[in-house]
């Protein structure tokens, strides 16, 4: 089982970006996929979380500007961050849990920045 992540790169402020978080098997097979974002010397923080049922919670940072959703086909968890700000800089990890064990993605890198 597999989890990776995709879609960073640089962004203006104000801009927005789509994450993905591909998995190797049904993403209803999973309690739940979460998205994590680790700034630069900081410890991982939760952004937002999707559930096998498609319920979603956010993190009070993430609230109003985030958006976790899936593939119709689920296979694909996205993350669509809008109104960016440096202080969303980092890399952003997905994690889920399948029967007991937590996977990790590898990681996608989002600088914002001018």
């Amino acid at each position: 089982v597999q989890l990776q992540a995709s879609g960073g790169g640089l962004v203006l402020p104000g801009g927005s970006l789509r994450l993905s978080c591909a998995a190797s098997v049904s993403i209803r097979s999973f309690n739940d996929i979460g998205w994590y974002h680790q700034a630069p010397g900081q410890q991982r923080e939760y952004v937002a979380n999707i559930g096998s049922g498609g319920s979603t919670t956010y993190a009070e940072s993430a609230q109003g500007r985030f958006t976790v959703s899936r593939d119709k086909y689920d296979n694909t968890v996205y993350l669509q961050m809008s109104s960016l700000n440096p202080a969303d800089t980092g890399v952003y990890y997905c994690k889920g849990w399948r029967f007991g064990v937590e996977y990790w993605g590898q990681g996608t890198l989002v600088t914002v920045s001018s």
